[in-house]
């Protein structure tokens, strides 16, 4: 006697099932959003956000951009002497000659300075005045009595900041600054100081077509030489640090590769067929690449000294894990067909990797191996600042005086510039090798 299922029982177990099926949806469509929400509610207030908009001042992140792209020029007086001196940026190595100065400066008995918003400053034998347009005549006879300073009536603007022994007036044009021994003004001008020439270089404030014309009498090394030396800019050492933080990630990458190859045939299991000794490898490689690069880099700055031999090291104690685990899984992805072939006519085993396992995995491992070596050129940057190599020192060098941002901004570009090369570089090679064709899409 066969038994027949009640359609009408079944189509309400369907029903009901169904039912819980959108029910839970529902539930979860709903939850998700509100569990993300108050993820970031306790984040929002975790991590003090509301304390970090109180403490953010928009006036030095102004100040940071602006000194991204432009310098300042400093005319200082000393106020026990009254002598005069103009440096860019404050350094000696952009210091003017005696004698020399801008165009906004007049140097004499009585110095002026012409700012770009018509203000006017005078550095007298005894006195200091800021002619502010829009506010008055600020006066200042700094001596033993403190800066003396005489302002308009009235209460004074935020911008100025006085007191018996200081006095700092901040403006669109510039900033002036008056103690008792120093008066100093620094104005803003748009580009990167002295980036070509210094002052002292007989090359300065020569435009393209006379450099051009000096390069074309014989004068072309002497002009390559300022340029490529120039004690600001140091263009010299910034091309060598470039090399050598693509030195760090060649080295370590192919370094890693080299190693790492050979390893991972201990890994694979169509290669290994011991387990202790495959997991042993494979753990082996997951130490390698679980500790951060920049981990390894203090670790080994230890042990090695600080470098950038010390870096390439650290890129390729942590490619190795990472090739390593990637390399050992294209190997047991291989087709044995090929290796049965070379068998079959007698092959050794040193041969059959050769010609029967390499050609396949090749296309893959060099693909791998040439984005982590472009990948690893970003990564050098980090690692030279903490091994003392390559552009990232300069960068920290550069960020730590909180002065020349305009250099920092440099080392960016040029940073930017080597990631792009080196994007270009490892597509170009590997449509060379992996494509054959050599054409770009």
């Amino acid at each position: 006697m066969t038994m027949t299922a009640d359609p009408s029982a079944l189509n309400g177990d369907l029903k009901r099932q169904a039912s819980a099926l959108f029910r839970t949806k529902r539930t979860w469509s709903f939850a998700l959003p509100l569990i993300v929400l108050a993820y970031l509610t306790y984040a929002f207030f975790a991590f003090d956000v509301p304390g970090l908009i109180r403490t953010a001042s928009p006036e030095n992140g102004q100040t940071l951009l602006r000194d991204s792209y432009s310098y300042k020029t400093h005319v200082t007086r000393d106020n026990r002497s009254a002598e005069v001196s103009i440096a860019v940026e404050g350094e000696r190595k952009g210091a003017y000659p005696e004698g020399a100065s801008p165009d906004w400066v007049t140097l004499g008995e009585v110095t002026e300075i012409r700012l770009a918003g018509g203000g006017l400053v005078t550095f007298g034998p005894e006195e200091v005045s800021y002619d502010i347009p829009g506010y008055g005549l600020v006066t200042a006879r700094p001596g033993d009595g403190g800066a003396n300073a005489t302002f308009p009536p009235g209460d004074l603007p935020e911008w100025i900041n006085a007191s018996k022994n200081r006095v700092a007036i901040t403006t669109d044009e510039g900033r002036l600054t008056i103690t008792r021994n120093r008066t100093e003004l620094f104005r803003y001008t748009t580009g990167w100081e002295l980036f070509f020439f210094t002052l002292d270089s007989p090359y300065h404030g020569k435009g393209p077509g006379e450099l051009l014309s000096l390069a074309l009498n014989g004068e072309a090394a002497g002009i390559w030489h300022d340029f490529w030396y120039n004690p600001m800019w140091m263009h010299a050492s910034v091309a060598w640090a470039l090399f050598e933080t693509v030195l760090m990630a060649f080295l370590g990458t192919f370094g890693a590769a080299i190693v790492a190859l050979p390893l991972a045939f201990l890994a694979a299991k169509n290669f290994a067929p011991l387990m202790l000794v495959r997991q042993a490898f494979r753990r082996l490689f997951d130490l390698f690449r679980g500790v951060d690069a920049l981990i390894w880099t203090i670790v080994l700055a230890r042990a090695f000294g600080p470098g950038p031999l010390t870096g390439a090291l650290a890129i390729l104690v942590t490619d190795t894990g990472s090739f390593g685990k990637m390399f050992s899984e294209a190997l047991e992805n291989v087709d044995g067909k090929q290796i049965e072939g070379l068998s079959s006519v007698g092959a050794k085993p040193v041969q059959r990797y050769r010609f029967g396992v390499i050609p396949q995995v090749t296309p893959v491992l060099l693909s791998q191996v040439l984005y982590f070596f472009e990948s690893n050129t970003r990564s050098a940057t980090v690692i030279g600042a903490i091994t003392g190599g390559g552009i990232g020192l300069l960068l920290t060098q550069a960020m730590i005086t909180q002065k020349d941002w305009e250099e920092v901004t440099y080392y960016i570009v040029l940073v930017v510039l080597m990631v792009f090369a080196m994007d270009w570089f490892s597509g170009w090679v590997r449509r060379r090798l992996i494509a054959g064709d050599g054409e770009g899409h």
